[in-house]
Formats: structure tokens, sequence, C-alpha cells
């Protein structure tokens, strides 16, 4: 019998400034624990509903917290995302990243972390609205996604019914904040391994530790 990988679940959101802080050390994890674990992804719905509007609705608090986010995860946003924010005008809403995640695990599911930290970087370093469904096609064409296929997933029923199945799940993890992550032992064994921004050596040690009590 064919013992079952363990299972790293992201919990993260397309518009979590700290979600992009974070993605280059969940691309690290991956590329270091792939072989070990399985990777999942899914998206939180941050941005929903009556939270949904234009970038100026969280404009002061983006400038207010970005230099603490760049200070402590090294990332930069990029000249391309501060003149949206200063335009005011892009539409924010976690739902068409979402179904972009969902079109895309249907075609490379163990890749998903990738591609979540490509919209991410997409967004604050270029300022992509990935509202657009154009947005996503420089994207997909790097993982040889035709664009006619991902455009009909992408505004399908099926996949948006997929995207909100996410958000759901997310709840169901308890997770209030972006970004979050488990360790899956099984259906019922979850540990958590992130809670808010943790550096790359700390998750190492956070997972070194989950191992052991598992073993």
């Amino acid at each position: 019998m064919v013992k079952r990988k363990l299972e790293i679940i992201y919990v993260y959101d397309a518009l979590c400034g700290w979600c992009y802080g974070f993605s280059g050390v969940m691309s690290k994890l991956y590329q270091q624990y792939k072989n070990e674990f399985d990777f999942e992804v899914l998206s939180g719905g941050m941005i929903l509903g009556d939270r949904e509007g234009p970038i100026s609705d969280s404009a002061e608090l983006i400038k207010t917290h970005t230099p603490r986010l760049q200070e402590t995860t090294g990332v930069v946003f990029g000249e391309g995302f501060w003149k949206v924010l200063e335009e005011g005008t892009q539409f924010q809403s976690s739902e068409k990243p979402a179904i972009a995640l969902a079109v895309f695990k249907s075609f490379f599911p163990e890749q998903a972390v990738l591609f979540a930290a490509d919209l991410q970087k997409a967004k604050y370093t270029n300022g992509v609205d990935l509202s657009l469904d154009e947005s996503y096609l420089p994207i997909i064409e790097q993982y040889g996604i035709a664009t006619e296929d991902f455009l009909q997933k992408l505004n399908s029923e099926e996949f948006k019914k997929a995207a909100y199945y996410e958000f759901a799940l997310a709840k169901q993890l308890q997770v209030s904040g972006y970004p979050a992550a488990f360790i899956k032992v099984d259906d019922r064994n979850f540990h958590m391994i992130a809670k808010g921004y943790a550096d790359y050596e700390t998750m190492e040690l956070r997972i070194s530790n989950v191992l052991k009590e598992v073993s």
C-alpha cells in the first residue's frame, strides 16, 4: 500500500498585501518540500460583497501598513501599483482571482503556489487589475495554457462555484486573517503552521516540529 503524502494547505487572498510578502516564502517551501508534501492553495475571499469597491476605499490603510510590510518581508511594491493607488479607481474584488486560481488548478494543481505568487506579483509590482479577464493572459501563457480554454472556464458557473467552495473551506479552517497555512495529516487532523507572515526559517522549524509530532 502506497503511503499518502501529508499536505500543506496555504490559505491566501490575491488582494492581501501580507500574502504578497509571504509568497516568496511559500514558493521556496514548495520548491524545497514538493517531493515530501502535496501542496494545496485556497482562496480566502477577503474582499467580497459590500467590501468590494474602488481601491481608493483602502488607500489610506495601504499607505499606513506598507512600510512595515516591506521592511518585515523584504518585498517591494512597484511603481505600477503606486500609480494605481494614486488614481484610486481600480475595482477590488477577491472573486475573479479566486475563480482564476480554481481554473488554473484544473490544469496544473501541483503548481498552484507558483500561480498564486504570479498573480500577486502582477498586482503589487505592476498594478495589474485582477478583475479583468485579459490580465490573466500573460500569466497563463507562461504555463502553456490555451487562452480560449482558460477564458471559457474563467467565465463558467462551475468554476465560480469552485471558488466559493474554497471560501467556505477557509471558513471551516477558521481562518480569519491571511496568510495562513496548515499541515493536513488526515481529514480530522490539521496543524496550523502560519497565522500571518512568518519567514522561511520559522516555517521550516514549524514543519519540522509537526513532522516529529506525527511520526
